[in-house]
């Protein structure tokens, strides 16, 4: 097994996963509010994504990738429906009430997974993200074989996880800092933001 093609999986799927979006928005508000588990839960359902379009560009399957593509309109018009939605019921939320510092209330495990797998499959910018990074750095050359695809697909989901593991990790250590009141404007905050974005996504439509 060549290391190197693991290692670059791993460097593309924490760097499609890092930049702050609505996922990241969604996960950090639930770590507050849930707990560590909640939120690194709902980062491996983007990371579970991540690593179904990785394997779609490593694989090269363009009738896949052309149909995803061609649908563009309207994953972006159920995505920004649906991010309005979930941000509009975040920012009308009460905090939980357990403190406990992985506490499963307020929202369940699969509940949590499926929201962000959903999110993050409904945005179309994801599998061009790894189109683009692929055929730039020529990986798609470089994993002709299956083996060395599957490879490389596997990087690209640990390294989106060990994203969403440091940043639940992280944001967990503050979890104790934030009293009832002040989940209340995180809420509302998180809830305006994932709102906006949704906002953005249906008024890219526009001049579809």
């Amino acid at each position: 097994m060549d290391i190197t093609i693991l290692l670059r999986g791993i460097i593309i799927g924490f760097s499609i996963a890092a930049p702050v979006g609505p996922i990241g928005v969604l996960c950090i508000r639930r770590t507050l509010n849930d707990g560590r588990t909640i939120g690194f839960t709902s980062g491996m359902g983007a990371a579970t994504a991540d690593a179904f379009y990785g394997c779609v560009a490593a694989f090269g399957l363009t009738l896949v990738s052309d149909f995803l593509i061609g649908q563009k309109f309207w994953l972006s018009l159920i995505g920004g429906l649906f991010l309005i939605t979930l941000g509009v019921k975040t920012f009308t939320s009460r905090p939980a009430e357990s403190s406990s510092p992985d506490s499963p209330r307020g929202r369940g495990h699969i509940a949590a997974y499926a929201s962000t797998l959903f999110l993050t499959l409904t945005n179309p910018a994801t599998i061009l993200s790894f189109l683009i990074i692929f055929a730039g750095l020529g990986i798609v050359n470089e994993t002709r074989n299956s083996f060395a695809a599957f490879i490389l697909v596997i990087g690209v989901f640990i390294g989106s996880a060990l994203w969403w593991l440091t940043l639940s990790l992280g944001v967990g250590f503050f979890r104790d800092k934030f009293n009832a009141a002040a989940m209340v404007w995180v809420n509302r905050t998180s809830g305006i933001i994932i709102t906006t974005f949704g906002i953005v996504a249906l008024l890219s439509l526009v001049n579809w």
